[in-house]
């Protein structure tokens, strides 16, 4: 009974969230604004949107190259292409399971090239700190820059939470809050009931966590982190230019849009349907109220063409690594 409230409270829920947000996401608009995201996904230039795919896979080779300098101060060599279909086949876990690539794309590793699966999940683990670090400068400088634009974000969301009253509001981001709130207690129910393995399982992590600081080529650690997220932010940007509607957002305009759909991956399997939801929120801000309806199906119809087009990229490549990553050793000793 506990092994499926677990499975329930990691997978099923967030899922299900997912799977809700996608059809309210689509259920809110009404019939002339469904006619304009249509419209907007059916005239966009798709030319646009492939380059940006094509700076997420530079980005996704970069971070497996990134990988090999936290793992060589503990005395591991790994193949790139071993260490890059392990990450990928993690996106794809990412996809069903929240954060269970991590731990998918160290045991892969394991398994093409025998690397520990504790000391490499601690590489990872470092990595995300490193990640975290570098949204939080990204969010802090787009603050500064933006201050207005987030207070006015701010209030409109507390009335489409429902906390200030708005006759007019759809009131469409209230079953966000109480989705996040039930998954956040569902990950707090399931730390709880395992943290005696949690805390067995941290101690096996320490040096691959501390890896960082033995770093034997740090400033190429640092160029591709650069890299990583210099990919991240342009290939987002992108798509702003591939419909006709959104190409004046304002950069500090799409920095917010990347920042709210960056924090939306972690509370649904991939982002799904929060994503979208959360990037429309936002363009729509941007984009004017003449027209709040079209508005806001066209910044839906971006949010939405921004995440399925990664969401479809990570998918096939990562079936392909599935393929194409040797099993050459057993994952039995953890």
């Amino acid at each position: 009974m506990i092994r499926y409230l677990k499975w329930f409270l990691k997978v099923g829920l967030p899922l299900a969230f997912g799977i809700y947000l996608t059809w309210y996401f689509f259920d809110q608009m009404s019939e002339a604004a469904m006619t304009s995201f249509k419209k907007a996904l059916r005239e966009a230039d798709y030319l646009i949107v492939s380059i940006s795919l094509v700076l997420g896979v530079i980005s996704y080779w970069s971070r497996a190259e990134r990988w090999k300098y936290t793992l060589e101060p503990m005395g591991f060599k790994s193949n790139a292409w071993n260490r890059y279909h392990s990450l990928m086949i993690g996106y794809i876990v990412n996809l069903t399971i929240p954060r269970a690539g991590e731990a998918s794309r160290a045991l892969m590793l394991q398994r093409s090239d025998n690397i520990p699966f504790t000391k490499s999940f601690g590489t990872i683990i470092t990595e995300r700190i490193v990640d975290v670090f570098i949204l939080g400068v990204i969010t802090l400088l787009t603050i500064a820059v933006a201050q207005d634009d987030f207070w006015q974000l701010y209030k409109a969301m507390l009335v489409q939470f429902g906390v200030e009253k708005n006759d007019s509001s759809t009131n469409y981001l209230m079953p966000i809050g109480i989705g996040i709130f039930v998954v956040l207690v569902g990950i707090l129910l399931v730390i709880k009931s395992v943290r005696q393995k949690i805390f067995q399982f941290a101690k096996s992590l320490i040096e691959g966590l501390f890896s960082i600081f033995k770093l034997q080529h740090p400033w190429y650690y640092i160029a591709h982190s650069l890299l990583i997220w210099g990919c991240y932010i342009v290939m987002f940007a992108l798509p702003y230019f591939a419909l006709e509607e959104t190409k004046n957002v304002p950069f500090e305009g799409i920095m917010v849009a990347f920042i709210a759909g960056s924090l939306g991956i972690s509370f649904t399997n991939g982002g799904i349907g929060m994503y979208p939801l959360l990037v429309g929120f936002v363009t729509a801000y941007y984009l004017g109220n003449e027209n709040p309806d079209q508005s806001l199906a066209v910044a839906n119809a971006l949010g939405m063409l921004i995440w399925a087009s990664q969401a479809v990229i990570m998918v096939v490549m990562g079936l392909i690594s599935l393929y194409f990553l040797p099993k050459t050793y057993s994952t039995d000793d953890r």
